[in-house]
């Protein structure tokens, strides 16, 4: 309905749990290293909490998309089931036949010693099996215990089913009840995922409103984002719910700008909050805002056919301005003649490029989707973008036809990867260098990621150097980064867990220092201890916890230990 006319592809608000909307905050993301971590733990339970709506489901969704072919996964959405229920769920998810012998329908013996058999057979093959279930507080002490039983079924080295539990917190305190200490002992791995500050909060709107398209400035303004962090909560699903609300308010009231006012109406439509629609700015009334929910869908179809024939149509507003339509001979007339202007307005922005607003604290921002407006001289060269990035790492590459090759004889590597975010580059903090794709041609350029705030991103081509908002960005790039990092002595690729040598003792040596246990009570061939210690770092810096020390856990080591390394410049604007 209003995407369109604040420039989206698509609505960016909707409470569905889509991984591509998943805003990856610190708590998000160390919320899915701990179930990484159980993936790879050795079987047991794993425990995600997390008040209602704070994002649960989506960050196991996201967890789903990470799991390797060689895992089969069970996943209990509605686990309000009797023990015999949850095992004909489990067995039907995994596709494990239940025989039963005589008269009278399977018993919980019979799927239990058929999930068992099926367990063994794929230990056999090298394949993992989890069963996940959500809403698992809704769980009984009965089913509790009989998921305990699941996982008595283990080899020397681990057992052969990871359970992970997802629920509200009330499942916590279930699980701290006396008669449930066998399996709170069980659990390996737990995390509470709490509701976003305000500073996420407002990264989170922005985020969504990026996947969906957004091209220029945020339509909420300074108050109208605080309001939201005050209504919301900082819940995932409430700031969903209250966004959605409050652009068709903005769409409906002719203005580009979701004002405090505008959220403070649209709180007490979607919570009931009594007080917050005392107010009746831009000529809103509660009766207004019940006909939109209900009525507009139809008149906007209507109203769209009329302004195509008659050629209605009128410029969209600038941001902060409210579009007036002309005064008509009765009041349904003026409702006509807004609506069809509005759906005028949203066709005319769909079909246009969106400008982006220039904040007076970045001159020179880029103002289109065409890479050559705003660069003197655009980066078509991969190898070329290696060689500009090279003098912040103090690299004399010369003439050399790899720089990748030449940076390695003095020490350094060369890191690319795909699927990357832009928490996840702030994490690394390093400037790196961006691939990117414009409107204007198929062939991609490479710019150097120098400076990166919460509203925009410094990049570099050649000598000239530009700010560019997030959510330009966010059309420019898909994810392609690409760095250098110092590399340590012997290093040659990852890690295994059973390693051992002067590269594995450097190793240990450092993530005992920083924790302050002492090198001498880890020795790296200990491989238990060592893939923990490895693990535990891992899961702090917001890292894949894989328990192998790659390109990226060495990255996060050598800024943890003070490795001489350049520094991405990032910085947070006040609220």
């Amino acid at each position: 309905m209003y995407a369109p006319y604040f420039g989206l592809k698509q609505p960016p608000f909707s409470i569905a749990p889509d991984p591509r909307y998943l805003y990856m905050s610190e708590r998000h993301r160390e919320a899915l290293a701990h179930l990484l971590y159980g993936l790879s733990g050795g079987g047991g339970f794993v425990l995600l909490s997390g008040e209602i709506g704070a994002g649960k489901t989506t960050v196991c969704r996201c967890f789903l998309e990470q799991i390797p072919r060689r895992c089969n996964v069970a996943y209990i959405f509605n686990p309000k089931l009797t023990a015999l229920e949850l095992l004909q769920s489990v067995c039907e998810e995994f596709r494990v036949p239940v025989e039963h012998a005589g008269a009278g329908e399977p018993t919980v013996k019979d799927h239990v010693d058929a999930l068992n058999a099926f367990l063994l057979r794929t230990h056999a093959v090298g394949q993992d099996n989890v069963l996940i279930i959500d809403e698992a507080q809704m769980l009984s002490a009965d089913v509790l215990e009989q998921l305990r039983l699941l996982t008595n079924l283990e080899t020397n080295e681990r057992k052969l089913l990871q359970i992970i539990l997802i629920g509200q917190p009330e499942l916590r305190g279930m699980l701290a009840q006396p008669e449930l200490e066998q399996l709170a002992q069980r659990v390996i791995a737990r995390f509470h995922l709490e509701a976003l500050s305000d500073r996420e909060t407002e990264q989170y709107i922005a985020h969504r409103m990026a996947v969906a398209g957004l091209a220029g400035p945020l339509p909420f303004d300074r108050k109208a984002l605080q309001r939201i962090s005050h209504w919301s909560r900082g819940v995932p699903r409430r700031i969903n719910l209250l966004c959605d609300r409050a652009l068709l308010g903005a769409y409906g009231s002719g203005t580009t700008q979701v004002t405090a006012a505008i959220v403070d109406r649209a709180a007490a439509e979607v919570f009931g909050k009594p007080g917050a629609a005392e107010s009746s700015a831009a000529g809103w009334t509660s009766g207004r805002w019940a006909m939109l929910g209900t009525g507009l869908a139809a008149g906007l179809a209507v109203a769209g056919i009329a302004a195509l024939a008659l050629g209605v149509g009128t410029p969209r507003p600038g941001p902060g301005k409210v579009a007036h339509a002309a005064p008509a001979a009765s009041g349904a007339a003026s409702g006509a003649t807004r609506v069809a202007a509005a759906a005028s307005s949203a066709a005319s922005s769909a079909a246009s490029a969106v400008a982006i607003a220039k904040p007076a604290s970045a001159p020179g921002w880029l103002a289109s989707t065409d890479l050559t407006a705003g660069f003197s001289n655009v980066v078509r060269n991969e190898k070329d973008a290696w060689r500009e990035l090279a003098p912040a790492w103090k690299l004399a590459l010369g003439d050399a036809a790899d720089p990748c090759a030449e940076a390695e004889r003095q020490q350094v590597a060369c890191y690319r990867s795909t699927g990357n975010t832009l928490p996840l580059i702030r994490q690394l903090g390093r400037p790196g260098i961006l691939t990117l794709r414009d409107d204007a041609s198929t062939a991609p350029a490479y710019a150097l990621l120098v400076a990166l705030s919460d509203q925009s991103a410094t990049l570099r081509m050649g000598n000239t150097e530009r700010n560019v908002s997030l959510a330009l960005l966010a059309r420019l790039w898909r994810g392609d980064y690409a760095t250098y990092w110092r590399m340590p002595p012997g290093y040659e690729n990852k890690i295994v867990v059973a390693d051992s040598g002067p590269l594995a003792d450097w190793l240990i040596e450092r993530l005992a220092g920083l924790d302050g246990s002492g090198a001498a009570s880890a020795p790296a061939g200990d491989a238990a201890t060592f893939k923990a210690r490895i693990t535990s770092f891992q899961i702090a810096q917001g890292l894949k916890a894989d328990g192998l020390a790659g390109a990226t856990t060495f990255m996060q080591l050598n800024r943890a230990i003070g490795i001489d390394e350049p520094r991405l410049a990032t910085s947070v604007s006040a609220p």
